[in-house]
């Protein structure tokens, strides 16, 4: 599935605080990372300037893009003090893609006294679905999921 340039780059209005400077990885970026199978490291992301930051911001998400993502991301980290970036499996059934909402983020959701049907679900655009599943995470502290809810107006 490619996106149209501006879903494979979109930023939410919950990660405002680091737009801009990218003191953190956006959502955006490290779902490129996982479908290019690339672990890239806090460090090695606040190694490259800002300019760089941005390019990998507005990196197109196709297949070969992935790839050249990938490639160019390995060459550009390899001298790095912190050592390249690391490889991960593609994944080939990410919970993201799946027609229902994974356990795990209906689990999380519980105690918010939330729930997400498979309607609320299939709503979502990808990378929605792909920052719910992270933000939902086992051990993640969750403090955007709420907002993240809100923003998609999942209620």
């Amino acid at each position: 599935m490619h996106y149209a340039d501006n879903e494979a780059s979109r930023c939410f209005a919950f990660e405002a605080d680091f737009m801009g400077s990218w003191r953190c990885i956006p959502l955006c970026v490290r779902r490129k990372l996982d479908l290019a199978g690339i672990k890239l490291k806090l460090a090695h992301w606040l190694a490259l300037d800002q300019t760089e930051r941005q390019q990998l911001v507005d990196w197109p998400d196709g297949p070969q893009d992935l790839r050249d993502f990938a490639l160019h991301l390995k060459q550009r980290t390899a001298a790095m003090g912190n050592g390249p970036v690391g490889e991960l499996p593609i994944p080939l059934a990410p919970p993201w893609r799946q027609g229902k909402p994974p356990a795990a983020l209906i689990a999380t959701l519980h105690p918010m006294g939330k729930t997400m049907s498979r309607r609320q679900w299939r709503r979502l655009s990808e990378l929605e679905r792909f920052a719910l599943c992270k933000l939902a995470r086992p051990g993640h502290d969750h403090h955007n999921l709420a907002p993240a809810l809100a923003e998609f107006k999942v209620t």
